[in-house]
């Protein structure tokens, strides 16, 4: 008999950048043990197939369509959560996005960009999460993501990395306000994941990352949902401000 510490059927769950990748991987992991969720994206047909894909399967999915980098729309998309009834028990920002440029070459534009995702998408979200979590008896939980760059550079991404660097300090001092009002707030860190974020990266490059990988392969969305489970459950109570890497031994190495 499983443990009902690690019980989510019914949670109120909310994933950011739901519609593909790590994201949507995570979302499944927690459709499939019972929670209500919904999925936001700013690719709004994509997000449309992906609940319709979930919803003919019996899951508790739904999509919010928005503009993650418009601080405008993100209030827009907390105040239509009508859906979860006023109640929310997780919470993942997890939409992130990456551009590769030499840094003297980085045009600003771009780097405004990631830093508006990355970064800034992930505190607005958390804020508006905690007005709801600290009016629950159940508290909340919440999962941000961060990056192998959260402890070393990554070569022409110095907005990415700088922006997941910062989304794990974040996730420290939120946790040192939060922990003591029964709010668990933790940092997944993938890997090199077979996501389409690194659809761009040259053969040699992602042989070179296999190489160091103790697993031997890149990781999958899949390998998100064990860990995502137990951050959202009850089993991880007494854990706060962690930074936790999935990344097939990739950091030990």
């Amino acid at each position: 008999m499983i443990s009902s510490k690690f019980d989510v059927t019914g949670k109120h769950c909310i994933v950011t950048g739901g519609a593909q990748g790590l994201s949507r991987g995570m979302a499944e992991g927690l459709l499939e043990a019972g929670c209500k969720v919904v999925l936001i994206d700013v690719q709004e047909e994509k997000l449309k197939q992906v609940v319709k894909e979930y919803q003919d399967k019996g899951y508790e999915a739904y999509g919010v369509a928005g503009n993650l980098a418009d601080r405008q729309d993100i209030n827009r998309i907390a105040e239509s959560m009508d859906i979860l009834e006023g109640k929310l028990d997780v919470l993942i920002p997890a939409a992130g996005i990456q551009r590769r440029h030499l840094p003297e070459e980085f045009p600003m534009e771009e780097w405004d960009l990631v830093v508006d995702i990355n970064l800034n998408h992930v505190f607005i979200m958390i804020q508006n999460a905690l007005k709801v979590m600290l009016t629950q008896s159940t508290g909340g939980k919440i999962i941000t993501i961060g990056s192998m760059v959260t402890w070393f550079g990554g070569t022409t991404v110095p907005a990415y990395t700088a922006t997941k660097g910062a989304v794990s300090q974040l996730t420290k001092s939120l946790a040192v306000d939060c922990a003591g009002r029964n709010i668990n707030i933790n940092c997944i860190c993938p890997g090199y994941m077979d996501t389409e974020m690194c659809a761009n990266m040259t053969q040699a490059r992602k042989d070179e990352c296999t190489v160091r990988i103790p697993a031997g392969r890149w990781g999958t969305p899949e390998d998100l949902k064990g860990p995502v489970l137990f951050l959202a459950s009850s089993a991880s109570d007494y854990l706060n401000g962690t930074a936790i890497p999935v990344d097939g031994g990739y950091l030990v190495k």
